[in-house]
């Protein structure tokens, strides 16, 4: 019998620099049954065991589904709507159709089994994982947890904490609504790790 929309949970995690044993440990120990990488480049120069092929291949042996969404979820876009100037912008990424077919497809396979979405960076909160994807998909599941570099998880809302704690100096009036302040913070966030596309010089 497959989960209700408001029973799903769905699961993040960034492969960072761990060898490829202890990623899939750190999937075994959460019961983690399929990865939905939206990285939108699937490739890793220093840490070859998470290129696409050699990744599915290591999830596939160890009975770990594999599904590529870099297309639809990924944080650099060939969508030119997608940016303002050279930067993207999440809140337009978020606005296009394939963004939400990804979502769509989230939830799809989270009605089925254990979902993680993986990207690379260490810590969620300087991820697009969390800033992006986790943050727009947070009204469809009921629970978001982050599998952390040691093995322990992480709420959506205690890494929400951590970024309201980042950005705490910056905040004009401390006695807004948390989610007025936390609009704010994803919006300073999103802005420092957001893609930005170089200029070529005139010279060039």
């Amino acid at each position: 019998m497959t989960e209700e929309p408001h029973n799903l949970s769905l699961y993040t995690i960034g492969h960072s620099t761990h060898p490829i044993e202890q990623f899939i440990q750190l999937l075994a120990r959460h019961r983690i049954e399929a990865i939905a990488d939206v990285r939108s480049s699937p490739f890793s120069r220093f840490n070859p065991q998470y290129n696409r092929d050699a990744l599915f291949r290591s999830l596939k042996e160890n009975g770990i589904y594999y599904v590529y969404l870099g297309e639809e979820l990924g944080a650099r876009r060939t969508e030119s709507a997608c940016y303002v100037g050279n930067k993207v912008s999440y809140s337009l990424i978020a606005q296009t159709d394939s963004f939400r077919r990804g979502i769509e497809r989230l939830k799809e396979g989270a009605r089925k089994m254990r979902v993680a979405i993986m990207c690379a960076e260490k810590d969620p909160i300087t991820c697009h994982r969390t800033i992006l994807v986790a943050r727009e998909a947070k009204p469809d599941f009921q629970t978001i947890a982050h599998i952390l570099y040691d093995g322990s998880l992480e709420s959506q809302e205690h890494a929400e904490d951590r970024l309201l704690t980042a950005y705490r100096a910056k905040d004009a009036d401390l006695f807004q609504p948390r989610e007025q302040r936390l609009a704010e913070a994803y919006r300073l966030r999103s802005e420092e790790i957001a893609y930005e596309e170089k200029l070529q010089s005139a010279a060039s």
